[in-house]
């Protein structure tokens, strides 16, 4: 923040860190007293506590996501079962590149399957449970719109990222264009238009990286990766190529520990000196020779 010259407020959003949203001095610090924390996490509290209508359609919408999610985790397990069989079938006859990239393309319809699933779960919620601005949700909306009306950058940190998301949206927050973002792990990842959920050493054992949901879009064609070498085999060149070429249409970036990736001036073309995972499954830096 100090080397990008922000003289004015700063607004902190650290809902991902739920209860201890308010646990907010070593940040507040870092920003030399000049964040003002949004509160998005006890403001969605306080409005699920005193406006039933909006807490019954919160209530539904959380199960309803919840048994698409496991569904939709049935789904992918099967699909991606079936890239690792294919993959590691020999072939004599040049059928095995081809079937695999065609097991590839059936995971992609799992996915697209479950963003349009998502999709008509929200705009059923909207329809349903449109929720009433000159009630407490809008009162809380009202305070935050003008906040972010009036300070010069917005940080975004990490914890929990299905909250974080669920908070951004529950009080539709739009980040101004003109405002500088720093944002880190969920955070960072709440700022793409596709937020992946991953992690290859979970205790479940290996598991596939999941489609969570639509981010914010500040960084559209960019799926961010933070804490990479903590959660991904990167080792493993055939995972890992299987995973970029899952997400074609994405650069696949790295944050892991003191990562700093810079996108001036509304730019979001990746920077010179970025990690990505290429299609061959190798991490690669932008811009090297």
């Amino acid at each position: 923040m100090r080397s990008l010259d922000i003289n004015g407020r700063i607004a902190m959003v650290n809902s991902g860190w739920e209860e201890r949203e308010s646990d907010d001095g070593e940040l507040a610090g870092h920003l030399d007293g000049r964040g003002v924390n949004l509160r998005l996490h006890h403001r969605m509290l306080d409005v699920l506590g005193k406006d039933e209508q909006v807490a019954a359609a919160a209530l539904a919408f959380r199960d309803r996501m919840d048994e698409l999610r496991a569904f939709y985790g049935i789904r992918l397990q099967a699909a991606i079962d079936a890239v690792q069989a294919v993959s590691h079938r020999t072939s004599i006859h040049a059928v095995g590149p081809v079937a695999e990239e065609a097991a590839i393309e059936a995971v992609r319809d799992v996915d697209r399957w479950y963003a349009a699933q998502l999709d008509e779960l929200y705009r059923a919620v909207r329809a349903t449970a449109a929720p009433d601005e000159n009630g407490t949700i809008g009162w809380h909306r009202g305070e935050i719109g003008a906040v972010l009306d009036e300070v010069e950058a917005v940080v975004i940190a990490g914890g929990n990222v299905r909250t974080l998301l669920w908070t951004l949206r529950f009080f539709d927050v739009t980040l101004r264009p003109e405002q500088t973002v720093v944002a880190w792990s969920a955070g960072a990842m709440a700022l793409t238009d596709e937020v992946i959920l991953f992690h290859d050493f979970s205790p479940q054992g290996v598991t596939a990286a999941e489609v969570h949901d639509r981010g914010l879009g500040r960084l559209p064609g960019i799926i961010a990766l933070p804490h990479a070498k903590r959660r991904l085999h990167l080792d493993d060149r055939d995972r890992m190529s299987v995973l970029a070429r899952r997400f074609a249409e994405h650069r696949l970036l790295l944050l892991d520990d003191g990562a700093v990736v810079r996108f001036p001036d509304g730019a979001t073309d990746l920077p010179a000196g970025a990690r990505v995972i290429d299609r061959a499954g190798h991490v690669s830096v932008v811009g090297a020779a």
